[in-house]
């Protein structure tokens, strides 16, 4: 199945943004912080395995997916662009229509592993319409990823869609603040609600490796909550307080998760930094978290400027902590693991 053409005026965008020695090599430190420049609003990050690359999602309108090369630091854009053809999976995403590449805002991003280099990726997705986007990933050898897109969900109505993680035996669950809750979607069921989400608060979302458990950023509650998945009664407990807005959790290599955020003087000094630019007193932190104590260390605190302007998700990449951000910022920190 093909779409029609992009018009021009995107092409030539696209063609800026394909991207980025240029912005790698003007891309100044700050202090002991390093950057990955280009991507715009690079809300999260996810690492393909056993490769150079991370896919970074760009959440604007008529936002993008981009790989970004950790040998060089150059990006470049995956989709969509004027090139992306479709292969519809009808069978397991037979009620998602076509692929729709304009009004594309991408959010949360979460891969499952597969063989042969051969992957697929989750992308929660605003702006046309309130889906998970479904894309296979070509990571063959090192040369630069592909994406091609296979189907979609997409959301009951009222559902406002924030991160999503595959699930063990197929599907994948979404948290959605506007309702306060997780829902899981499955091929053979559709969308079902997570019992003992209502009212949970959820931002960020992890599952254990059996899909036992859920770790759930509360970003009110400013916390990691752990969540039991198929048991009865269900299960929920407070993990550890990190004392800023948890906006997305991953894991870590040694089974710690990163939680990143941000922090404001009032709550509303988030949504005023986002819309207005002012962004005084706010600034953007991750903190290691020990799931099975609960100890929690902060390892990132870095008040907001031009450099990276609201601190949404963080993931480990070799030896660095790579953070990406909100509202417009151009970068991705990048700062030595402790």
């Amino acid at each position: 199945m093909t779409h029609p053409l992009l018009p021009a005026s995107f092409t030539a965008a696209i063609c800026l943004l394909c991207l980025s020695g240029t912005a790698s090599a003007q891309c100044e430190v700050d202090g002991d912080v390093e950057f990955v420049c280009g991507p715009v609003s690079p809300e999260d990050l996810i690492e393909i395995p056993d490769t150079p690359w991370v896919l970074v999602s760009s959440m604007e309108d008529d936002g993008y997916l981009s790989a970004t090369d950790t040998r060089n630091l150059q990006s470049t854009r995956l989709f969509p662009l004027p090139t992306s053809q479709p292969r519809h999976d009808a069978a397991t995403y037979g009620a998602c229509g076509n692929m729709t590449p304009t009004q594309f805002r991408p959010h949360g991003v979460s891969l499952r592993s597969g063989t042969n280099n051969h992957h697929t990726l989750y992308v929660v997705r605003h702006g046309a319409r309130e889906s998970v986007e479904v894309f296979e990933v070509d990571a063959d050898g090192e040369a630069t990823p592909t994406l091609t897109w296979v189907g979609c969900a997409v959301a009951p109505d009222g559902l406002g869609l924030n991160a999503v993680v595959p699930l063990p035996g197929g599907g994948f669950a979404v948290t959605s603040p506007s309702t306060g809750d997780i829902w899981e979607w499955h091929s053979d069921g559709g969308w079902t609600r997570v019992p003992g989400s209502e009212a949970i608060g959820p931002n960020g979302l992890e599952i254990s490796a059996d899909g036992r458990w859920y770790y759930v950023a509360g970003y009110a509650a400013q916390s990691v909550i752990r969540l039991s998945r198929g048991q009865t009664p269900t299960r929920k407990e407070t993990v550890a307080n990190v004392g800023f807005f948890i906006d997305n959790v991953h894991w870590a290599p040694d089974g710690d998760l990163l939680a990143a955020g941000h922090s404001a003087p009032e709550r509303s000094g988030v949504g005023e930094c986002i819309r207005d630019g002012a962004c005084a007193g706010v600034a953007s932190h991750v903190a290691k978290v020990d799931v099975e104590t609960g100890g929690s260390t902060e390892v990132f605190t870095y008040p907001s400027n031009e450099h990276l302007i609201l601190g949404t998700g963080a993931i480990q990449v070799g030896d660095e902590i790579w953070v990406g951000g909100v509202a417009g910022g151009t970068r991705i920190a990048r700062v030595p693991v402790p």
